[in-house]
C-alpha cells in the first residue's frame, strides 16, 4: 500500500484574502538556556488555514458544523483526475457516470461554477476537492458553496495533487472535531494499493 500526503503545509500555503495567517508561540521550550519540562505551543489558525475542508455552515446560518459531518462523505473510494479552467456541467458528468461519489481534481487554476455545481449534486457526489484556495475562485463563490453545501456535498480546498497521478484511490479527510466550527483545517491523505 502506498500513502500519498495531498495536504499543504500550513504555515507556507496561500492564505485567501482577508483571512487570518496561522501563528504559532511557544509557551514551553526544551531550548531555552534553563529548559522547561517539555515542549508547549500555541497554535492559532483560521478555519479554512492551509488544506481544509469547508462545512455547510460556512454558508447556512444553522447548517451541520465539522463536528456533525458524515465522515463516509470524505473517506473512501475516489476518483483523481485532471481539468482546467471553468469546468462545464458536461465534464462533471463524465466524471461522475461511473458511480464516482469522491471527486479530488488537479489543477490550480480549476473553477467551478454554479451549473457544474448543480450537476455534482445531481451527480450524487458526497465529496470535490481542488487544489485552488476556493472551488469557485471569487467569482460566483456565495452561489457555488451554497448549492454544494446545500446538498452536504463535502468541499476539500487547497489540496497539493501534484505527485498524484489520475486514478481510484481511498480518500481519508477528516475534519477536527469541533462543534460550531464552520471549517477546519485536514490531514488528507490517499492510499493506493488498498
Amino acid at each position: 500500500m502506498k500513502i500519498y500526503d495531498i495536504s499543504r503545509e500550513l504555515f507556507s500555503a496561500k492564505v485567501y484574502p482577508g483571512d487570518p495567517a496561522p501563528t504559532m508561540e511557544f509557551l514551553q521550550s526544551l531550548k531555552k538556556p534553563d529548559p522547561d519540562n517539555c515542549q508547549l505551543s500555541r497554535l492559532t489558525v483560521g478555519s479554512h488555514s492551509g488544506t481544509h475542508l469547508d462545512a455547510p455552515r460556512h454558508f447556512f446560518k444553522n447548517g451541520q458544523d465539522v463536528a456533525q459531518i458524515d465522515l463516509h462523505r470524505c473517506v473512501g473510494q475516489c476518483k483523481v483526475v485532471r481539468a482546467k479552467g471553468r469546468i462545464s456541467p458536461k465534464e462533471i458528468e463524465d466524471f461522475l457516470q461511473d458511480g464516482t461519489k469522491r471527486l479530488l481534481i488537479k489543477g490550480e487554476d480549476v473553477l467551478i461554477s454554479r451549473e457544474c455545481a448543480r450537476a455534482a449534486v445531481c451527480g450524487g457526489l458526497y465529496c470535490l476537492g481542488v487544489e485552488g484556495i476556493n472551488v469557485c475562485g471569487d467569482r460566483d463563490t456565495k452561489e457555488v458553496h451554497q448549492e454544494l453545501l446545500g446538498a452536504q456535498v463535502v468541499l476539500l480546498e487547497s489540496l497539493d495533487l501534484s505527485k498524484v497521478a489520475c486514478g481510484e484511490y481511498f480518500l481519508a479527510a477528516q475534519p477536527l472535531k469541533v462543534h460550531g466550527l464552520d471549517g477546519s483545517p485536514i490531514r488528507a491523505i490517499l492510499l493506493e494499493g488498498m
